[in-house]
């Protein structure tokens, strides 16, 4: 007989953010007064549930590698979907090249992960602080692009392109630190 558990606290608000993704997206293309707000408001209560998670499994010793694996597939799920989202009212290359950055960065980390996790070498590609920093700036950027309501210049437009491109130059450096972190083994595998 199968045996399904009560998920722990941690694992349960990953599970939130992602059910908060469509509730973003619904938001964000609803036609009621402040849907942008909602939207936005949506994404923050996302963005504090990523950070509650982890340091309640930290304090409270509720680890687990199903908690471990989700985690990250949430965020990614969050911010892959959001800007891909996000990209239908901002179809300009100053939006799109550095989405399709951050988006591309995403999907290469992952997978070197999982292949340096296949070698039982995980640790060497950690999650760093400029990850963490990286993560910030996508966050606020998409936070004020949500904000904006397509009417051109206004100080969330600004503030989420200024953001972007911050993200999107931490996506390129993060990304040739990871592959540094994990030169040795990538060129082993040349041979």
């Amino acid at each position: 007989m199968l045996k399904i558990g009560i998920p722990t606290l941690p694992t349960f608000l990953t599970i939130t953010r992602i059910i908060l993704i469509p509730l973003i997206m619904i938001s964000y293309y609803a036609d009621f007064f402040l849907h942008n707000v909602v939207a936005m408001l949506l994404l923050t209560t996302a963005g504090v549930t990523d950070w509650l998670d982890g340091h309640l499994a930290r304090k409270n010793a509720q680890t687990s590698k199903f908690g471990a694996f989700l985690d990250p597939v949430a965020d990614k799920l969050l911010v892959t979907v959001l800007l891909v989202m996000l990209g239908a009212h901002y179809p300009s290359l100053w939006y799109v090249v550095p989405a399709c950055l951050i988006v591309a960065r995403e999907v290469m980390i992952s997978a070197l992960r999982e292949w340096m996790a296949e070698r039982q070498l995980r640790d060497v590609v950690a999650v760093g602080a400029i990850g963490k920093v990286k993560t910030t700036f996508q966050m606020i950027a998409i936070g004020a692009l949500l904000m904006t309501d397509h009417n051109g210049w206004t100080p969330f437009w600004l503030l989420g392109y200024v953001c972007l491109f911050v993200a999107a130059a931490l996506t390129v450096w993060s990304f040739c630190n990871y592959l540094w972190q994990a030169r040795a083994e990538l060129l082993e595998s040349f041979r």
